[in-house]
């Protein structure tokens, strides 16, 4: 709940339109909608900083599409992820500002209420141009919640020289996403050159061996170098998530 939205609830509750008890509740963040097939969080911005995400995994383009109206028009970010463009369609209708990412693919709306939280640089670097989906929802996370955002593509360790020609860029960052498939061994060489943390995702990317990013999970999570931390598999949006947060504090935001 943003000063706007305090000071039209506080004039409600001067007026007698609503109940002392719902003021509380709502200043305490745990207002909650009812919606039948979903209860959308809308105190979770004031419990943590950003308001409820929405999976769209699993979901149909119509809940979707009402989950996030509800979210929008309640005043706040919206950030969808794992959205196919039958979703978008279906948000478009009900968020006219509604914005799809189709590498990404999420969904964004009233990103106007951006506001840059932390002086510090998120980078986010990835192995291979198969890798960029990943990138890509990291990415879109990580701006949405306010951060300077940038990235370093096809630098895998096949070519390692590119990845070492980009040393600069690397030592200047805040914290460092690092995306990669195949054996997983980009984030352990990247935690080798800089002072800051490394958070490795790894993808699903790869041969049968691969397993579907479990080989580059296990290679990730028995990194050698120290400050390198691991989120699950193809979570472009916990890496992002995690990198604001820690983008955040060490600024002093």
């Amino acid at each position: 709940m943003n000063q706007t939205q305090v000071q039209k609830l506080l004039r409600q509750f001067k007026r007698g339109s609503i109940p002392a008890a719902e003021v509380l509740a709502r200043l305490q963040g745990t207002e909650t909608e009812d919606i039948h097939f979903a209860q959308i969080d809308h105190g979770r911005i004031r419990r943590q900083g950003f308001p409820e995400v929405v999976l769209c995994e699993g979901k149909t383009p119509a809940q979707t599409a009402a989950i996030a109206e509800r979210i929008a028009h309640k005043g706040s970010l919206l950030l969808a992820t794992r959205a196919g463009r039958d979703h978008y369609r279906a948000v478009k209708r009900k968020v006219r500002d509604a914005r799809y990412n189709a590498v990404a693919r999420t969904i964004t709306a009233n990103e106007q209420l951006v506001r840059r939280r932390g002086r510090g640089t998120i980078l986010i670097v990835s192995t291979g141009t198969s890798d960029l989906p990943v990138a890509e929802e990291a990415f879109e996370t990580a701006q949405v919640m306010g951060n300077l955002v940038e990235q370093l593509h096809d630098v895998g360790v096949a070519g390692i020289h590119r990845l070492l020609a980009a040393t600069p860029r690397l030592r200047k960052a805040s914290v460092i996403i690092v995306v990669a498939g195949m054996e997983g061994a980009l984030p352990s060489v990247v935690g080798g050159l800089v002072d800051v943390p490394v958070i490795a995702v790894p993808t699903s990317i790869g041969y049968g061996a691969s397993f579907q990013g479990v080989s580059a999970l296990l290679g990730m999570l028995n990194s050698c170098a120290p400050g390198v931390v691991v989120v699950n598999i193809d979570n472009g949006f916990g890496a992002g998530f995690a990198a604001s947060r820690i983008n955040r504090r060490r600024s002093g935001a």
